[in-house]
């Protein structure tokens, strides 16, 4: 009975936090009358607001590509980092068993393996898009 309350519980927080956002309570702005397109509409709110610029950057589509390349080869070394420190405590509570100290030296190799060929082609993208793309 306890343990079908909990779960009723986290079910109904559940679903509670996923339709929150849903009811947005946001005055409407009786300043901006004019009705237009959403960009004309920024830039009157900004132009408004202080001393900002309203004038848009437009990137091209081999500027957007560099960026998803770079967070892709930047989450590529923080896996493995990660995989060295598991690696790292998977041998450390290993206790003296050679399997899983093989396991664990197996696993840091290939992580330094992997680490290696992410450095090396993050630099190689790096000065491809410092030299080519950017200019």
């Amino acid at each position: 009975m306890k343990k079908q309350i909990k779960s009723i519980i986290i079910i109904a927080s559940f679903i509670l936090l996923m339709t929150l956002p849903y009811f947005v309570f946001a005055a409407d702005n009786p300043a901006v009358t004019s009705v237009g397109t959403p960009l004309s509409n920024l830039q009157e709110v900004g132009s408004g607001s202080g001393p900002y610029s309203t004038e848009t950057s437009d990137t091209s589509l081999a500027e957007t590509i560099g960026l998803v390349i770079n967070m892709l080869l930047s989450l590529m070394g923080v896996i493995f980092v990660g995989l060295m420190v598991y690696a790292g405590y998977s041998w450390m509570m290993a206790r003296g068993e050679e399997e899983k100290v093989t396991i664990a030296k197996d696993t840091i190799k290939r992580a330094v393996i992997g680490l290696v060929i992410t450095v090396s082609s993050y630099a190689i993208w790096s000065f491809i898009y410092t030299n080519f793309i950017s200019k």
